[in-house]
């Protein structure tokens, strides 16, 4: 899980945008991602053999990178591609629909707003320069 975990943060970081956030502070997501991986395998050590650590549970963790790399990885990378053609693309296609039918609306709105103050404006304009002109005594 940590070689999937791992993959997907470079995977997501790798596919930013070259001006994004998450391209700017990478090595600062990667760092969080090991930083993650570490606390889970605490906690599951934890659970499982109450936080004892042993010798080999290094070489383990390693192995078990090397195993995800040889065979897990291309059927990882199927699924993960399929879970974004299926869910994740439409979700933010909604999202994004959703977001610009809001935006139409309160240009409208603005526009309507406008349309309905421009008469009271003009007349404002009028009356101001007649009323601020500078009078000599």
């Amino acid at each position: 899980m940590a070689g999937a975990f791992m993959d997907l943060v470079g995977t997501g970081t790798a596919h930013a945008g070259k001006k994004s956030f998450i391209r700017k502070y990478t090595i600062w997501f990667e760092v969080f991602g090991w930083v993650l991986i570490g606390c889970g395998t605490f906690y599951i050590l934890f659970l499982v053999r109450d936080g004892a650590w042993r010798m080999y549970d290094p070489f383990a963790q390693i192995s078990g990178m090397l195993l995800y790399v040889s065979c897990f990885y291309k059927p990882f990378r199927f699924f993960g591609r399929i879970l974004l053609i299926m869910i994740v693309k439409p979700i933010w296609f909604i999202i994004h629909v959703i977001i610009s039918i809001i935006r139409q609306l309160i240009r409208i709105a603005v526009r309507i707003v406008v349309l309905l103050l421009t008469p009271f404006v003009k007349l404002f304009r009028i009356l101001s320069r007649n009323l601020f002109i500078k009078r000599e005594i």
